[in-house]
């Protein structure tokens, strides 16, 4: 088997079914046994990683031992919504909606995050909608700086450089609706003596696309080592409804419609699973380009975005530190 053969995509085919077995018994012994809970709670968000975990965790404790949080608010998606649900009702999970928009009102997510837009956009306000986006990483050397796209009441859209203090208090601002989805979460798992179930994939993992204490925390995380496209074949063997497993990758975070690709990923998610595991695996860039119809130079421009997110969200991964473990100190 030549190089190129083994970073084509075949590389990331797996046994679904043996993969399904291996990780449902993971869940079972760490949800029942290690952690001595009745079940798990997953936010479900309408998209394949939600869908994936809830429906390994039906298979791992059964159905009724498994809660699917529906947490919409105000500026996410309704296809969102009715996509969790239908997993729900496939998996045959319980659900409950926890509207979240009252707490982010509250908590001034909507207020903060448009008053740094405003920085940039002097006339944004009620009626206007954004996103923030990457160009792509391939198609040159320069560093990538996020810009924002916004669109007002009148249609007219607006694309804007944007600052780095913009930036850090739009994302600190938005973060707030990653924090409070994982609040909901661990009440209901606390009144139930659940554990939450987290769904991050390996792309996600690695790359640090999760928000410190929202998104990124969790009791377990069944689906981190496995890349995203592997995750699909597992919805694909779990019969999860083809309207998920065809739907693009979605952030669901900002007022305007936004993929992962173009927010974090700049590349398809497809291709950036083979170019992690390239790098994992120490593949030349130039047998990875023939794999992926890229120059060797593109490839090099991905691997160095690949550390370089390493490095960056290096911080997100660390648990607190402490000078001494009081745990381990005990004697």
């Amino acid at each position: 088997m030549t190089l190129v053969s083994r970073i084509g995509y075949d590389a990331l085919r797996l046994d679904a079914a043996r993969v399904v077995d291996e990780i449902a018994a993971h869940i079972e012994s760490q949800v029942r046994r290690a952690m001595r809970k009745r079940g798990v709670v997953v936010g479900l968000s309408g998209g394949i990683d939600s869908s994936v975990v809830a429906a390994l965790s039906a298979r791992a404790l059964g159905a009724s031992q498994v809660v699917g949080l529906l947490m919409p608010e105000r500026e996410s998606s309704s296809e969102a919504l009715e996509l969790g649900r239908l997993v729900a009702e496939c998996i045959g999970i319980e659900t409950i909606v926890e509207d979240i928009t009252g707490v982010l009102d509250s908590a001034g997510c909507y207020a903060r995050r448009d008053a740094a837009l405003r920085s940039l956009i002097p006339e944004y306000g009620p009626g206007w909608k954004s996103k923030m986006v990457l160009p792509t990483v391939v198609d040159n050397d320069q560093f990538r700086l996020f810009s924002v796209v916004a669109r007002g009441p009148n249609d007219e859209e607006r694309r804007v450089r944007v600052t780095p203090t913009a930036y850090l208090e739009v994302v600190a601002a938005i973060s707030f609706k990653q924090r409070t989805r994982k609040m909901m979460e661990y009440y209901h798992a606390d009144r139930l003596n659940f554990a939450v179930a987290g769904t991050p994939n390996r792309l996600e993992y690695d790359q640090g696309f999760f928000v410190k204490n929202g998104d990124g925390a969790a009791d377990l995380k069944p689906i981190a080592h496995l890349y995203k496209t592997q995750v699909y074949q597992l919805a694909e063997y779990l019969g999860i409804p083809d309207v998920i497993r065809t739907r693009p990758p979605t952030t669901d975070t900002y007022s305007l419609p936004q993929t992962q690709e173009e927010f974090y990923f700049s590349l398809p998610y497809d291709q950036l699973d083979l170019c992690l595991y390239a790098r994992n695996q120490n593949v030349p860039a130039a047998d990875l380009g023939e794999a992926l119809g890229l120059s060797e130079r593109e490839v090099e421009r991905v691997f160095r975005d690949i550390d370089s997110k390493r490095r960056a969200t290096r911080y997100v991964h660390m648990p607190p530190q402490m000078l001494v473990d009081p745990l381990e100190a005990i004697e």
